[in-house]
């Protein structure tokens, strides 16, 4: 009897109790497909990281003794999807059984499942063995309730796992610290270097650029920073716990030219392509903070932990509780284009120009810069929410859909219509200039509106409250902005909002 088996990209799971033993009639399947290089357009870090990780990993399974089929990217007898490959391994093998871990992307469920189906063979799916829920853990745990808030999940998964718990309620007497968790970053402490070693990654570039796949972003020896095995994993969150984790709660919102990381972690990726286990990274954040209280002060782990256990978590929970119908979501009706320089950071608006280029380069940007200069301008803007999906699902090196579209359409905008965030994340340019150094070195002033200097987030933002009055004005937490607006006399507004129409015309100008 022979057992075929598929690992997905995104299932690097060395733990996983498959791999717990050794058994001669199981046949490991992997493959580099264009099927998953080409629904997107994929920074070239992206996918040289995917493929990197899983020709690693198929080693490691080889070297364990373990039957692996790896099928790369120009392989003459790679089909290059999933139905023609499996049922191509399956006669080959000649195995009576075929099994495969649940996916994490809809798409993928779907295709499985249909293939599956169609096999002349026996088929069942396993989990992955990764997160902490299930798909429809939240959705059990939100039935009845009218509104469904992160903070009530968090508290309980933080219960359920005794995670910075004394008894029944939390260490140090409160449940969250995102209040200060909201510091600008001016220099100091200092942040000391990368923790992990650069890889060599020419020959994947070589590779992908040979088969013709269109990518955005860049990459050389330099700019590729990414774990791409378990140990890198490892070591990179050995030197965030040891180095970073004493500041990151207090800068983690705070933004820098130059600074692209700051104390953030870098371990997305490694976490999505489950390198990376989190109860594995919860656990040692837990110990690191007991064992040094004081240098970590419980506001450091409790903010990295929330990101984990909670909104992680819990944005995996909203996406298998809301699609597919959640891919249309387009509540606020917006329909314009993404600005072209997106794709080439090639702005006068420094904040944007920052984070974009940081993008391009480095095939990554923190959560801030994500949700308030580049998600924050797009709805602005009011751009059709599939332009701005597919912008963040490739340019992003953790950009897989399940983890993406609940940020993007959900948190970023508000396509939802506030089923994930009870309000639109949007600001003028004085958030900004707050949180960040980037109008420092701007063309335009964070502080005036109209005129030639000013800077456009702020037409932008009073014109999308007045356009969007009646989607809004009746949210409490909107409430206050639009008394503001109706305290501006009718002049000043339609001034505001043919300055916002000019940048929306026009973004290019800008």
């Amino acid at each position: 009897m022979k057992i075929l088996r598929l690992i997905l990209g995104d299932q690097l799971n060395a733990n996983h109790s498959w791999f717990s033993t050794v058994d001669s009639e199981v046949v490991y399947l992997m493959a580099e497909m264009r099927q998953e290089t080409d629904y997107v357009t994929h920074h070239i870090q992206k996918i040289i990281a995917f493929f990197a990780a899983m020709r690693y990993f198929a080693a490691f399974l080889d070297k364990q003794g373990h039957h692996v089929r790896y099928y790369k990217l120009n392989d003459p007898k790679n089909p290059q999807n999933l139905p023609e490959l499996i049922k191509q391994v399956l006669a080959e093998t000649k195995a009576i059984q075929f099994e495969y871990q649940l996916p994490d992307e809809y798409r993928l469920d779907n295709q499985l499942r249909e293939i599956s189906a169609s096999l002349a063979v026996v088929s069942r799916s396993v989990d992955t063995e990764h997160f902490y829920t299930h798909r429809d853990t939240l959705k059990v745990f939100f039935e009845g309730k009218k509104q469904l808030l992160m903070e009530s999940f968090y508290r309980m998964m933080r219960r359920k796992h005794g995670v910075l718990m004394q008894g029944d309620q939390p260490f140090g007497g409160q449940w969250n610290y995102d209040h200060d968790n909201r510091k600008k970053w001016s220099g100091n402490p200092p942040i000391l270097a990368h923790g992990i070693p650069y890889i060599e990654v020419t020959h994947l570039e070589t590779e992908i650029k040979t088969a013709g796949i269109t990518t955005l972003g860049q990459v050389n020896a330099r700019n590729f920073i990414w774990p791409v095995t378990r140990l890198a994993a490892l070591q990179l969150l050995d030197y965030f716990c040891k180095v970073l984790l004493p500041n990151f709660g207090t800068y983690q919102d705070a933004m820098c030219q130059g600074e692209p990381f700051l104390f953030h972690s870098k371990l997305s990726f490694a976490l999505n392509a489950k390198l990376l286990g989190p109860q594995e990274v919860v656990v040692r954040i837990e110990q690191e903070y007991h064992n040094r209280p004081d240098e970590i002060h419980i506001s450091q782990a409790e903010g990295f932990i929330r990101q984990i256990l909670g909104w992680r978590e819990y944005m995996r929970g909203i996406y298998w509780r809301e699609m597919p119908l959640y891919e249309q979501c387009n509540k606020l009706e917006n329909t314009n284009p993404l600005p072209e320089f997106y794709w080439t950071g090639n702005t006068h608006m420094n904040c944007l120009k920052q984070a974009i280029t940081q993008s391009l380069e480095t095939a990554y940007a923190h959560h801030i810069q994500r949700l308030m200069i580049t998600g924050n301008f797009a709805l602005l803007m009011q751009t059709h929410p599939n332009e701005v999906d597919a912008w963040y699902l490739g340019i992003y090196i953790d950009a897989l859909q399940w983890v993406e579209i609940t940020n993007t359409r959900g948190m970023s905008q508000f396509a939802d219509g506030g089923l994930l965030a009870t309000k639109p994340y949007i600001s003028s340019a004085n958030y900004i200039r707050n949180m960040s150094n980037y109008c420092n070195n701007c063309k335009y002033n964070p502080k005036e509106a109209l005129g030639d200097n000013a800077c456009p987030f702020n037409a932008l933002y009073w014109n999308f409250l007045a356009d969007k009055r009646q989607f809004l004005s009746r949210n409490p937490r909107m409430g206050m902005m639009y008394k503001l607006l109706d305290k501006k006399n009718p002049e000043e507004l339609r001034a505001l909002q043919e300055k916002a129409a000019a940048v929306m015309a026009h973004p290019e100008r800008f």
